[in-house]
């Protein structure tokens, strides 16, 4: 039987590890029923153990890559995730600007799960003046909230305070995700574009198998968006999902292992 499924778009490195970037996207969007297609930013050598290498690539095939996506397919809902370096972001914003691929969901990825920064301070400004105005949903974790609005975040009222503005900066609808906050429980504050405030509660799960959690909360997200269904559901939807599969580990690679998706 011929089937019609919506198509999505995950921008990203690879992860040699399989747990992350667009490894990650990948898988999570097969289990959402949709069709993934990707523009690759760049390559790591990778595992659940950490990053050991990364070379990101030429501007020109990154460009070719959304040509030949544009030219086939009808996107219907596009993610970013990790994108090296100042001149990366800059070409994948270029591009999002010239192709009409559906809502964007930015995972603005900076900081690693050991506290260390994955973009350069210039690559992050570009971030902030080229890509984040152009997002509908951006999802970034505490660590990279703290990097966005160059500031501390140690309660809940920052919290709230930093979703305010990053969406003056020109996101639409801000998820600021909370799980560094506390350990006992793990909220995400949600800023939508009619000014409505939303927290998304789950249990806290105690686990090392965390490697993935924002690649696979973005590409849920970008997935549901894609079926049509609203926003407020689709975040419920991938919050809820985020929360189960926590909770049904699988024992793969030493360090900080892969969810199960």
């Amino acid at each position: 039987m011929t089937k019609n499924v919506p198509e999505v778009l995950t921008i990203a490195g690879t992860d040699s590890g399989g747990g992350a970037g667009m490894m990650a996207d990948i898988k999570t969007m097969q289990m959402c029923h949709v069709f993934a297609t990707g523009v690759v930013t760049g390559v790591t050598a990778q595992n659940t153990l950490g990053v050991q290498a990364a070379l990101p690539l030429p501007t020109a095939i990154i460009d070719q890559q959304f040509q030949s996506v544009a030219n086939d397919f009808t996107i219907q809902a596009v993610k970013t995730g990790a994108l090296f370096d100042q001149e990366r972001v800059a070409c994948v914003a270029e591009n999002l600007r010239k192709y009409h691929f559906g809502p964007l969901v930015v995972d603005p990825v900076m900081v690693a799960k050991g506290g260390a920064k994955l973009l350069t301070d210039a690559a992050i400004t570009t971030l902030v003046q080229e890509l984040l105005p152009l997002a509908d949903v951006i999802t970034p974790n505490l660590p990279e909230a703290q990097v966005i609005v160059n500031r501390q975040l140690t309660t809940e009222a920052d919290i709230w305070r930093a979703c305010t503005d990053i969406q003056a900066m020109g996101a639409k609808n801000v998820v600021i995700k909370g799980g560094h906050l506390t350990h006992q429980v793990n909220h995400d504050f949600v800023l939508l574009a009619n000014g409505r405030q939303l927290t998304l509660t789950g249990d806290w799960v105690n686990t090392r198998r965390t490697h993935g959690t924002g690649d696979t909360f973005s590409s849920l997200v970008v997935s549901q968006l894609a079926k049509g269904q609203e926003l407020v559901d689709t975040l419920q939807t991938a919050k809820t999902f985020l929360n189960t599969i926590l909770q049904d580990e699988i024992i793969v690679g030493h360090g900080h292992g892969p969810l199960n998706h």
